[in-house]
């Protein structure tokens, strides 16, 4: 291999910014530590955390971030549908004439969607009817992203409903509700509605 350039002029600056940039790193990596250390620790004390912490596959880093988007102002949201828009979940429909389309919010704070779709995507494999209804959506041709966003809009009206209620989510419970509404999702997958 032979180098773009030997001129001093140009690799001498280059080396010391690198340099630099490693430096500022590291300062990085280990305020990121610090955060991963105590982010569990204090989301612990909080009252509403025993509300995320035992989800399907919350574990230690997503509890807290979900926590955080509920936040502890109940009055805040006045349902589900405006937690729903305001993460970014809830898709846009836009209509002109005779025609409609159908996007994704931009204007949404984005590691908070961020934060739905991927404790959603957690839920797959560790929840029955998550992983139903992904493996459904699938099945009607949504790509796994949109697939995995809806899931997480179902997953927000279920939370949001526990976080008013202040009712751990619980699994059976859930089950036991969609098999007294007769939920096609349930029939689709030959258990009795």
């Amino acid at each position: 291999a032979s180098p773009l350039t030997e001129d001093p002029g140009i690799v001498v600056p280059c080396r010391l910014h690198v340099l630099a940039l490693v430096a500022q790193l590291r300062t990085v990596l280990t305020a990121i530590d610090w955060f991963d250390r105590e982010t569990p620790a204090v989301a612990g004390t909080l009252p509403d955390y025993a509300l995320f912490q035992d989800l399907p596959g919350a574990g230690r880093q997503l509890a807290p971030r979900l926590l955080v988007a509920f936040g502890e102002q109940r009055d805040r949201f006045h349902g589900a549908d405006e937690l729903q828009k305001y993460s970014g979940i809830a898709p846009v429909t836009e209509r002109s004439g005779k025609k409609s389309w159908v996007h994704w919010r931009w204007q949404c704070p984005k590691f908070l969607r961020q934060t739905f779709v991927e404790w959603a995507g957690q839920t797959i494999n560790k929840s029955f009817w998550a992983g139903a209804y992904y493996r459904q959506q699938r099945a009607r041709g949504s790509s796994h992203p949109a697939a995995v966003r809806a899931l997480a809009f179902k997953w927000i009206r279920i939370l949001y409903r526990c976080w008013q209620t202040r009712t751990p989510y619980d699994e059976t419970t859930y089950l036991n509700a969609l098999r007294k509404r007769g939920s096609p999702l349930l029939r689709n997958l030959g258990l009795p509605g």
